[in-house]
């Protein structure tokens, strides 16, 4: 058995720079919109404030972060909790603090292998079930357990996402409960990441758990604030640990990595999260119209997809899709495509924005598979993304229609004749006609 490297990409750089490099791995599809009135005026009121965060966060911080948590059924204390500058070095630190190898499923947010790849740290992906990302397949996982301890390894920490980028898919409870067991039986740390949990797209009816309800004694949630509620330009980023002796160690260790690292918050940005965390009311009606936007523009895009003659699970969370051209395999070969790199230059030239194929999240590089973001479609200026958020009917504005009649256009001209198929020179985004 090998472990997997990183992935590479960056899905706000040129769409023309290099593949390999840590830097260019694609970021979190972001909302794409303007940062809200209220959130800029926390931040302008404590710009005076010199002095960063002490390590971990303040206690008004942790103090808002344990409230958020409360209201979503995850009781604990501000003890609890630890705040950092946006969640790639808070991973860093968790997957120091538990040691050992890591296991993460297949395909996994694009930034997760990286942390481990550049701690030294061997990370091995685990196939997923076949109706959802973001949790292992439990048989898998004590498989792969087995055959790493076999061959010498150490597997001590497993990864999961309960909203999953980038699949955009909610596991049913049963599955989470089964991987978390299968984990727990395999003497496995967990570590769920929990960022897109406040962006699914029909609340009433999916049903999120979070392994720490499950597993409360074994589970630390992680949540990037970029995700639901604060603009990805302030970056944070909160921990919540067991309440146990290992937690509670665990806890301080994660406190050293981040002071040894200086990885503490602008006071300023602190504030933004504070006040965030507590949920006022422009923040709750901000977060939902958000998630509504793009839930509607998902579903749009996922009809797009499937009507072009691709594969793709209906998206449940986030702002973005995971779609799966093999059933266009001869077509895109005859368009010189044959694996997912390919297939990311080609749809990236193709549709004017930057499309990361699935190798990026730990997928095979023979799986012509890719994740689209919504962000693009809203609009190509942020006055026509900020009115998109403000219209009762988004899609029916011109210019989300148009970007998505684009898309569908550039997408069903895939499965043409290379040398029949029309270009009109209309981008997803608006930018090129």
């Amino acid at each position: 058995m090998r472990a997997t490297a990183g992935a590479a990409g960056d899905d706000d750089h040129p769409l023309d720079e290099g593949r390999g490099p840590v830097r260019y791995a694609p970021a979190t599809p972001g909302t794409g919109l303007p940062v809200p009135p209220g959130q800029a005026a926390v931040l302008a009121a404590a710009a005076d404030r010199a002095e960063p965060e002490p390590p971990g966060g303040g206690p008004l911080l942790r103090e808002a972060a344990a409230g958020y948590w409360w209201r979503r059924g995850l009781h604990g204390h501000p003890g609890d909790v630890v705040a950092a500058p946006g969640a790639p070095p808070l991973l860093s630190a968790l997957i120091t603090a538990y040691g050992g190898d890591v296991l993460l499923p297949r395909p996994c947010p694009a930034w997760w292998t990286p942390q481990a790849r550049l701690l030294g740290r061997p990370a091995y992906h685990v196939p997923t079930p076949a109706e959802c990302g973001g949790v292992p397949d439990p048989y898998a996982l004590l498989e792969t357990v087995r055959r790493i301890r076999h061959e010498g390894g150490r597997p001590r920490l497993l990864l999961l996402s309960v909203a999953d980028d980038p699949t955009a898919t909610v596991p049913p409870p049963e599955v989470v409960r089964e991987a978390c067991e299968a984990a727990v039986a395999a003497g496995l740390g967990i570590v769920s990441d929990e960022t897109w949990r406040d962006t699914v797209h029909r609340a009433h009816d999916t049903v999120l758990v979070s392994p720490a309800e499950m597993c409360p004694d074994e589970v630390t949630v992680v949540s990037d604030l970029a995700g639901a509620l604060t603009p990805a330009a302030w970056p944070a980023a909160i921990a919540r640990f067991p309440r146990t002796p290992r937690g509670a160690a665990l806890r301080d260790r994660v406190l050293d990595l981040l002071t040894a690292l200086g990885a503490v918050l602008a006071a300023p940005v602190a504030a933004v999260a504070t006040d965030a965390l507590d949920e006022p009311p422009a923040v709750a009606e901000h977060t939902r119209a958000a998630t509504a936007l793009h839930a509607a523009v998902a579903v749009a895009a996922h009809r797009a997809v499937l009507a072009a003659g691709a594969l793709a699970r209906p998206p449940e969370a986030g702002r973005h899709l995971y779609a799966d051209f093999a059933p266009l395999r001869t077509a895109l070969a005859a368009r010189g495509v044959t694996d997912s790199m390919e297939l990311e230059e080609h749809l990236t030239g193709l549709l004017g924005a930057a499309i990361p194929g699935g190798h990026r999240f730990g997928d095979e590089l023979g799986a012509l598979r890719a994740r689209l973001s919504t962000a693009p479609l809203l609009g190509a200026t942020p006055e026509e993304r900020a009115a998109a958020l403000r219209a009762r009917q988004p899609l029916e504005l011109p210019q989300v229609a148009g970007a998505l009649s684009a898309l569908g256009a550039r997408l069903g001209g895939l499965s043409e004749d290379p040398g029949t198929a029309g270009n009109d020179g209309e981008t997803v985004n608006g930018a090129r006609r």
